[in-house]
């Protein structure tokens, strides 16, 4: 491929430019040599000569340098170092010629000097002011054009708030138009060196608790500040972001953030989330990684209506799979779900089934026809003080359900079966702990059994990934807490002491995959129970201050915060990993392995059919012996909800 074949129209226009530049500055310098005197006219014929050659090799120059492929629009301090090399390049060239000139071929010129160091010295510069001049103009017409629109379209006057890396990007992004309707006029930075200093020409007036102030200055000057953007450095602990968040909402003012700078994607401004103020990076994913494992796969997820279930079918769908059912218990769920897919522009073939994990043989007939490559099992009764009232029902979908899902898996030739745990199941003190440890424990099992049978050849895998409470969730705390406080409180938790892990869905989801990636490696690993870190434990109390702030509101005064008591099968703090349970780093960030007890598969069968007899008699202390015997570590904490109290089912 020549270096001319990938230039497009626009690519040709900008190496015109070049060329003519370059042609404009050879002349120019000759001229201003000379003062257009006899010594121009003389050296002008030989002059003209060389200069079309002179010209193309220019070009070819600046194409190297990427002057050829930069859209002006664009134009920094890269693009303007790029043109003090090229300018360089091609007057090292200059020298080169003179040489040739006086040396190599002195009958050419008669071994005088053609060009002179004056005339290359004046070349340097006019070449530099040739090739920037028009770029540097167009980039501020359209910076111009851009603050002109802003002004037209009436966009409200913004403060934005952190630091001025963060800011920058910001800035840039509205002058090259993909941020639009705000209007910058200040901003805040946490950081005292920024304090005094302008970026991009916007004024940094001060730090993130002078905000009030800020406001109330341009109100009184009859500029009136309509919106806080926050970036992400002023989610820093130390740059208070609840604090500026309830000031901002107090004075009416439209607050947003700008995403994570890090993604890639194009800056743009969204709502402030709860996730936003726990003050939690995400983890770094190899989404490389993850496409290499779904393209082109055919994928299952069961219970695909629910909040983790739709994430999972929705990052399946981005990451590549050729076909995707999504089984589910609800109808409307499933309608959801199923409609959602179908909007994407692009992605697998969508099928949706209503199914109850708990009928085997209808479970076992989807798996048969669909044929999975991979299945994740996310079909669950997940609310604790429910299944601490219905625990038959409990075991019929935690335990019986997964056990379905595992040996339809497993008949429909899969790779894998992911199920999704809790980690509710490390010593468990409730029965949603207690049927996901008893499903882990199958998986294990089932898992182990095929390695004896595989005699190193590819198996099936079963892992079990466990993972704390996701943000936003059905049945979560944030949509109680967001649904209280626009009712006007009270906010209510159990315990000023209960602790839970946190994370963000997509992080959750992702990392789910992640793990499957792992399970699946060439040099299939001897772990099936992965565990994701979900970095420091955040109070419940203090979610719900935070929530309450986030609206603009004063905990305890504007909305007060009960303590109701703690429930059946809670405890105050969750643990990752049990006392006598082995941790395994499996070098993936985010990600560690457990190796918990493993009973073999023939006395989990025992178990199983007792479990069934107990349930189809209604025997409550069987079922209890049971559970109890195959993960004698179950048991409630002192001083917390004991399922022995609650009516079962």
């Amino acid at each position: 491929m020549t270096p001319f074949s990938r230039l497009t129209l626009r690519n040709f226009l900008i190496a015109s430019h070049d060329a003519l530049a370059t042609a404009f500055a050879l002349l120019a310098s000759f001229y201003l040599r000379f003062e257009g005197g006899q010594g121009f006219f003389v050296r002008l014929p030989r002059l003209l000569h060389v200069l079309p050659f002179f010209v193309v090799f220019s070009v070819v120059v600046c194409y190297v340098f990427n002057l050829t492929t930069t859209k002006w629009r664009f134009i920094s301090l890269p693009d303007a170092l790029n043109i003090l090399r090229v300018a360089s390049v091609l007057t090292v060239a200059l020298v080169v010629i003179d040489y040739i000139l006086i040396f190599v071929a002195p009958n050419i010129h008669g071994g005088q000097v053609f060009l002179g160091r004056i005339t290359i010295v004046l070349y340097w510069f006019i070449e530099i002011f040739s090739l920037s001049a028009l770029r540097f103009a167009y980039r501020y017409f359209r910076y111009s054009r851009t603050r002109h629109h802003a002004r037209a379209e009436d966009a409200p006057r913004t403060l934005l708030v952190g630091r001025a890396a963060d800011a920058e990007v910001v800035l840039r992004g509205i002058e090259n138009g993909a941020i639009k309707g705000i209007w910058p006029v200040g901003m805040l930075s946490p950081s005292a060196a920024d304090r005094g200093q302008s970026i991009r020409n916007i004024p940094v007036l001060g730090g993130v608790d002078d905000i009030e102030s800020v406001i109330r200055d341009f109100a009184s000057r009859e500029k009136p500040i309509k919106r806080v953007v926050l970036t992400p450095s002023a989610f820093e602990p130390d740059a208070h972001p609840e604090a500026a968040l309830m000031r901002a909402k107090r004075l009416g003012l439209i607050v947003s953030r700008l995403p994570s700078l890090e993604s890639g994607d194009a800056p743009r401004l969204t709502n402030v989330a709860v996730e936003d103020l726990l003050l939690r990076p995400s983890e770094k994913i190899d989404y490389a990684r993850l496409e290499a494992l779904v393209k082109g796969k055919a994928v299952i997820v069961t219970g695909g209506g629910g909040s983790i279930g739709s994430e999972i079918c929705e990052r399946v769908a981005t990451f590549g799979a050729a076909r995707l059912l999504v089984i589910e218990n609800s109808e409307p769920a499933l309608y959801a779900v199923t409609e959602a897919l179908a909007a994407r522009t692009s992605g697998p073939v969508i099928e949706g089934r209503i199914a109850d994990i708990r009928d085997r043989e209808r479970v076992m007939q989807l798996m048969s026809e669909f044929k999975p490559d991979i299945v994740f099992h996310a079909a669950a009764l997940k609310h604790v003080p429910i299944l601490e009232r219905d625990w038959s029902e409990g075991v019929k979908t935690n335990i019986f359900g997964s056990v379905n899902v595992a040996d339809a898996a497993l008949a429909a030739g899969a790779d894998a079966m992911v199920m999704i745990s809790t980690d509710k199941a490390i010593e468990p003190v409730s029965m949603l702990g207690l049927t996901k440890r008893f499903a882990e424990m199958y998986c294990q099992a089932l898992d182990h059994e095929l390695v004896t049978q595989s005699a190193g050849k590819p198996r099936m895998r079963l892992i079990s990934v466990r993972f704390g409470n996701v943000l936003a969730s059905n049945g979560s705390v944030v949509p109680k807490f967001k649904a209280q406080i626009e009712a006007g409180g009270p906010v209510t938790v159990t315990h000023p002491d209960m602790v839970r892990y946190f994370m963000t869905i997509r992080e959750a989801c992702d990392l789910v995959i992640t793990a499957a990636t792992h399970a699946l490696a060439p040099t299939r690993p001897d772990v099936s129970v992965y565990v994701l870190e979900m970095g420091q434990p955040v109070k419940i109390v203090d979610l719900a201050e935070r929530m309450i702030r986030m609206s603009g509101l004063e905990p305890g005064l504007d909305i007060e915060v009960v303590f109701t008591g703690m429930r059946p099968g809670e405890r105050l703090n969750e643990i990752l990993f049990a006392s006598e349970e082995p941790t395994v780093d499996i070098g993936i960030s985010g990600i560690m392995a457990a190796k918990p007890n493993e009973p073999p598969m023939q006395t989990l069968r025992k178990w199983l059919a007792d479990l069934e007899a107990a349930i189809a008699a209604n025997d409550r202390s069987t079922i209890k012996a049971v559970l109890k015997d195959a993960v004698p570590e179950f048991g409630p904490a002192v001083g917390e909800g004991s399922p022995e109290s609650s009516p079962a089912q």
